[in-house]
């Protein structure tokens, strides 16, 4: 029963971060894509906080530069 509220949970929270990229220009949905890819990479190679928040800025200068 948990597991099946947890996942709902996750969903419903995934549906409505996409529906808030609606009106993002394309360098500020680069740099979200950057924060979120970063930051679960540095999450993945240092498995602290400081590696994720870490790894959510560089993503997000990173995604900022690209055009």
């Amino acid at each position: 029963m948990k597991s099946s509220i947890k996942t709902l949970a996750l969903i419903a929270v995934i549906a409505t971060s996409l529906s808030a990229c609606a009106d993002m220009t394309p360098a500020q949905r680069n740099t979200a894509t950057g924060v979120v890819v970063g930051g679960v990479a540095g999450n993945l190679l240092g498995k602290d906080t400081g590696a994720t928040l870490g790894g959510a800025a560089l993503g997000g200068v990173i995604g900022s530069q690209i055009r």
